[in-house]
């Protein structure tokens, strides 16, 4: 692991740029989920790689949008124009969760990412989490707009009753039955990685008890093989929401159940990074011939 250097972004891109001693012209951005935590470790693993990493904050910051709810694709262009402006020629997005959303959408028209890393991701938009910027939550409106127009979303069935494991909620129902009764807009709900020039790696837990992303990351599996695209597919059936790469030590949520358990959210994690260092051909990976 080389030294890395840590500034903080204030203004349009905010959150925190990670510069290694070496930089290997790789850059990385690093999205968090719908907790709105910026995940500098998980940035600084990057860095330490050699990456010039940015653990991006976007949502819930000063002058952002408080919620996750119709936040405009172009916020994140800038965190992409920092890295090529650093000297980066290959551009990666890790996001998970919400994250992962995020960056399988910006990859279908931002043709400069290179590599999409997707944790517990989805192959919908999905509706809103929180208030948008008129603090309004409710009715639901989509995640995400781009060009100042909302992009078609899955709604979140109200009808469903609360489940729970180990006395938290397991959100994974409600997604389930949300694409069932709202199926009629899970075409123009669906993301269109297949306009993505990004190759693509999925990451999914089959416990996942916070949404489905097993069957998510194989449905985006699916659609980008029928495109004649390469993706590939890290998958632990044991594994849940919280995906552990080498090192982390990602608490478990207070609010929501994530299935899986310690062990299995590390071997998916490993076994992930073993993938996202060939792609990215990082020091110590076995690059293909």
């Amino acid at each position: 692991m080389t030294s890395v250097q840590a500034t903080v972004l204030t203004g349009d891109l905010q959150g925190f740029l990670l510069t290694p001693a070496r930089p290997r012209r790789l850059g990385v951005v690093v999205l968090g989920g719908s907790s709105g935590r910026v995940d500098v470790a998980r940035a600084r693993l990057f860095a330490g790689a050699g990456a010039i990493a940015i653990a991006l904050r976007w949502f819930g910051g000063d002058g952002q949008v408080p919620g996750i709810c119709e936040v405009p694709l172009e916020s994140f262009v800038p965190a992409t124009d920092r890295l090529v402006e650093a000297g980066c020629d290959r551009i990666a997005y890790v996001g998970t969760s919400k994250g992962a959303e995020a960056a399988l959408l910006l990859a279908c028209f931002d043709h400069r990412i290179e590599t999409v890393v997707a944790v517990s991701p989805t192959s919908v938009v999905w509706a809103n989490i929180g208030p948008g910027r008129d603090g309004v939550a409710w009715p639901p409106r989509s995640s995400w707009t781009r060009n100042g127009t909302p992009l078609p979303f899955i709604a979140h069935d109200q009808a469903w009753q609360p489940v729970l494991r180990d006395g938290l909620v397991a959100w994974r129902g409600q997604h389930e039955q949300s694409l069932v009764r709202f199926a009629a807009d899970v075409g123009v709900a669906t993301i269109p990685v297949e306009q993505a020039l990004a190759e693509i790696i999925l990451v999914a837990g089959g416990d996942d008890a916070l949404w489905p992303s097993d069957m998510f990351a194989r449905s985006v599996a699916d659609r980008l093989a029928s495109a004649g695209k390469r993706t590939t597919l890290v998958e632990h059936p044991a594994a849940g929401h919280r995906v552990l790469l080498p090192g982390e030590t990602t608490p478990r949520s207070a609010k929501h159940a994530h299935g899986g358990n310690d062990c299995a959210d590390a071997a998916l994690g490993q076994a992930a990074w073993t993938e996202i260092a060939r792609r990215l051909r990082l020091p110590g990976c076995i690059t293909e011939q």
